[in-house]
C-alpha cells in the first residue's frame, strides 16, 4: 500500500493492511485476524435471529451499519479523498452489494428459516466468487472446483429439506417446505451478492487506501443507498424495544464487532495471506453457526441438516483445490 501525503491515513493504513514486519509475524497475524473474523461472523446469524423478535430485517440492517459507521468515524476521524468518480463508483458498488443487498437478503432469509440453515447456505459464497471470477477475469477453473460445487449444492439441498424439521414448533403456518425453500433461495442470492462484493473489494484494494477509511466509505454509501428505501421496506422500529438490554447488546455486537471490526480485519487478512488462503476460513462458518444456534436458540440438529453441513463444507474444500 502506498503512503500518501493527502491526509487520508494511508501511511497508518500501511501498518494495518499490509504484510509488513519480518519473519512469520505477518502470516501469524493474518491467520489470527481471519479466525477471529469468522468466529464473530458465525454468531451474527444467531444474534440477528434474536433481534428479529422485535425488529424487521431492514431495521436491524440500518441500526447495525449506523453503529459501525460511527465507530469507524471515531476510530479514523479524517476524510478520505478519492481520485474522481472512476474510483468512487467502486465504493458505490461495494456499499450496494456488501452492505445493503447482502445483509438485507440474509436478514430476510432468517425470517423463513433457522440461523443454522442460513449460515450453511451463505457459506457457498466462495463458489459463486470462483464462477464470477472465471467469467469476468477469465480465471481457469479445474475439475475439482466443479465437483466440489456439486457436492456443496447437494449439501445445501439436504439442509433445505431438513430445515422443515428444524423449524421451531411455534413457526406456525410458515413451517412448510415451501417457506424453507424461499429462505434458502434468499440465502443463495445473498451468497451470490457477496461474490460480486468480493470482486469489487478486490478492485478497491488496488487503490492503496487505508483499510479503515475504505471500509468507512463503503459503509457510508451503503447507508446512503439504504435510506431512500426505508419507507418502502417497512421501516417502523419498535423504539421502546431499543431500550432493552438484549437489543442493545446484539446491535452493538453486530455494529461494532461484526461490521466495523470484521470488515477491516477481513481486509487485513486478505492482504497478509492472500484471498485464496483467507477464503478457507469461510468454511468454518457453517459448523460454527450450527453449533452456536443449537446452544443459544435451541435449533434442532436433525440428521439431514448435519449431513448437509458436512457435504457443504467438503464441497467448498474440493472447490478451492480446483481454483
Amino acid at each position: 500500500m502506498k503512503a500518501g501525503a493527502r491526509g487520508d491515513g494511508t501511511s497508518r493504513g500501511k501498518r494495518l493492511g499490509t504484510a509488513g514486519g519480518s519473519g512469520g509475524s505477518p502470516i501469524a497475524r493474518g491467520h489470527a485476524v481471519a479466525l477471529v473474523t469468522v468466529l464473530i461472523w458465525a454468531v451474527t446469524f444467531v444474534s440477528t435471529k434474536v433481534l428479529l423478535e422485535h425488529f424487521a430485517p431492514v431495521e436491524i440492517l440500518f441500526f447495525r451499519f449506523v453503529m459501525g459507521f460511527l465507530a469507524l468515524v471515531a476510530l479514523r476521524p479524517r476524510r478520505l479523498s478519492v481520485r474522481g468518480f472512476a474510483e468512487e463508483r467502486w465504493f458505490i458498488a461495494a456499499g450496494a452489494t456488501g452492505v445493503m443487498l447482502y445483509y438485507l437478503l440474509e436478514n430476510i432469509a432468517l425470517t423463513f428459516v433457522t440461523a443454522s440453515i442460513v449460515g450453511v447456505v451463505v457459506a457457498a459464497a466462495p463458489l459463486f466468487t470462483g464462477l464470477l471470477s472465471a467469467a469476468v477475469f477469465k480465471e481457469r477453473l479445474h475439475a475439482p472446483f466443479f465437483f466440489g460445487f456439486l457436492v456443496a449444492m447437494a449439501g445445501v439441498c439436504l439442509v433445505s429439506f431438513g430445515g422443515a424439521e428444524a423449524l421451531p414448533a411455534d413457526a406456525g403456518a410458515r413451517a412448510g417446505l415451501g417457506e424453507v425453500v424461499v429462505g434458502v433461495a434468499l440465502a443463495l442470492a445473498a451468497a451470490a451478492t457477496w461474490a460480486v462484493y468480493s470482486l469489487v473489494s478486490k478492485k478497491i484494494s488496488t487503490f492503496g487506501y487505508d483499510s479503515v477509511l475504505a471500509t468507512r466509505r463503503t459503509f457510508a454509501w451503503g447507508l446512503a443507498l439504504m435510506v431512500p428505501t426505508l419507507p418502502l421496506l417497512g421501516f417502523s422500529p419498535d423504539w421502546p424495544a431499543l431500550l432493552l438490554p438484549q437489543s442493545w447488546a446484539n446491535l452493538a455486537f453486530l455494529g461494532l464487532g461484526a461490521s466495523a471490526l470484521c470488515f477491516v480485519t477481513w481486509n487485513v487478512a486478505v492482504r497478509e495471506l492472500g484471498p485464496v488462503r483467507t477464503s478457507l476460513y469461510i468454511y468454518l462458518v457453517p459448523a460454527l453457526t450450527v453449533m452456536a444456534s443449537a446452544v443459544v436458540l435451541g435449533d434442532s440438529l436433525t440428521p439431514p441438516v448435519l449431513v448437509g453441513v458436512l457435504l457443504t463444507v467438503a464441497g467448498l474444500f474440493l472447490s478451492e483445490r480446483g481454483k
